[in-house]
């Protein structure tokens, strides 16, 4: 078995059960050496929580793991939050778990594609003079686990990107919604609601930088990208750290 990276595959071997936190252990190989790798289960019903990454993390590191793997069928966007800013003494990963590997019927068929890794989005945010800002997508960097090293995939190749301008932490609301890799999902929306869209607006909507907006209450937003197949990932900014 194995677990998806970017299209590549990391196979894990010798898969065995575990403790605590950590619900399994497996070895894969990497450049040619050998790594212990931990895994960790979220809940059946509901996400992955920031909790449980850090017991995942503090158990991993104690028990001399290369490497960490925290799948579920859904990650809390502050356990993601968690890890991006957070120097881990364990490299950590989310794996997105198909929904359907609960249902008997459905998860032997392909049990390769049970779970995904998704890269975590590369953007950039910038303030404007007159205070508002704007997002810019420059790409997704996703980790190889065959060589270790860390691959960049363009914004404009991923599938969808959405924007909540003034992110609470709880519920992610779609302020703006971008389609760059499908030129045509804007055209078929129009005709759908038989609606008029501005060719100017139509044609930033299949970019890979926002519209500009203003600071919410919360003081930070959220960027959710979806590939090509489906899985997503979530990135959390504050606005202080924006750019002149």
């Amino acid at each position: 078995g194995g677990i998806n990276f970017g299209g590549k595959k990391l196979p894990l071997r010798n898969l065995r059960e575990g403790h605590g936190v950590i619900h399994a252990e497996a070895e894969t190989e990497q450049n040619g050496d050998k790594k212990r790798v931990a895994l960790s289960f979220g809940p059946k019903y509901g996400p992955v929580t920031t909790r449980q990454v850090q017991q995942a993390v503090r158990d991993a590191y104690a028990g001399g793991y290369d490497m960490l793997i925290v799948a579920g069928t859904a990650i809390d966007p502050e356990a993601r939050a968690f890890v991006q800013k957070t120097n881990l003494a364990v490299p950590t990963h989310f794996a997105q778990l198909a929904p359907d590997i609960f249902n008997a019927d459905l998860k032997t068929t392909r049990a390769s594609e049970i779970a995904t890794v998704f890269g975590e989005p590369d953007v950039e945010l910038k303030q404007h003079k007159d205070g508002t800002y704007v997002v810019r997508l420059r790409g997704v960097d996703t980790y190889d686990p065959l060589t270790g090293e860390v691959t960049h995939t363009d914004g404009r190749e991923v599938a969808a990107w959405f924007l909540d301008t003034d992110y609470d932490g709880l519920v992610f609301h779609i302020c703006q919604a971008f389609f760059p890799r499908d030129g045509k999902a804007w055209q078929k929306l129009q005709r759908a609601l038989k609606a008029y869209i501005e060719p100017e607006v139509f044609e930033k909507m299949r970019g890979v930088e926002s519209l500009p907006f203003k600071v919410g209450e919360n003081r930070r937003v959220a960027v959710k990208v979806i590939d090509i197949r489906g899985i997503e990932t979530l990135r959390i900014l504050p606005l202080e750290e924006g750019s002149k």
